[in-house]
């Protein structure tokens, strides 16, 4: 299991992107198995711990937010904070409306008409007699 120099690996970002990443992520495996090396390590051990180094490094780049993940996650924060603008707006006007409701006074109680006619009035005195026929 030979060492190259700069580790270069596969990626699928922009070339651009890519470059930024490898200037920021830059290993060179031979300087750091010299240092190993010097340090009283055996060749293979040296290996094993760059590799091992590697794989590490790797891990830890594929966890890294591209600048796509990053606007996708702009975006539905956006949505999210829209969202919840107008469910509150609707909550507060109906709580609103809910409280003028209750300030209002009751309705008064309907009875229906007949209930409201007057009685036909009862004459206090009899009728006069009635004429004699001729």
């Amino acid at each position: 299991m030979g060492l190259s120099g700069a580790d270069q690996s596969f990626s699928v970002l922009s070339s651009q992107e890519e470059a930024v990443m490898s200037v920021a992520t830059s290993f060179d495996a031979i300087a750091y198995a010299k240092r190993f090396k010097a340090a009283g390590f055996t060749e293979q051990q040296a290996e094993e711990v760059v590799t091992a180094l590697r794989e590490i490094r790797d891990a830890r780049l594929e966890e890294l937010a591209t600048k796509t993940d990053v606007e996708s996650a702009k975006v539905d924060l956006i949505k999210w904070t829209a969202g919840m603008f107008v469910a509150q707006t609707a909550l507060i006007i109906g709580a609103m409306f809910a409280v003028m409701k209750m300030n209002q006074p009751p309705t008064p109680a309907y009875f229906p008409a007949s209930e409201l006619r007057q009685p036909a009035p009862v004459p206090l005195l009899p009728p006069p007699p009635a004429a004699p026929a001729r």
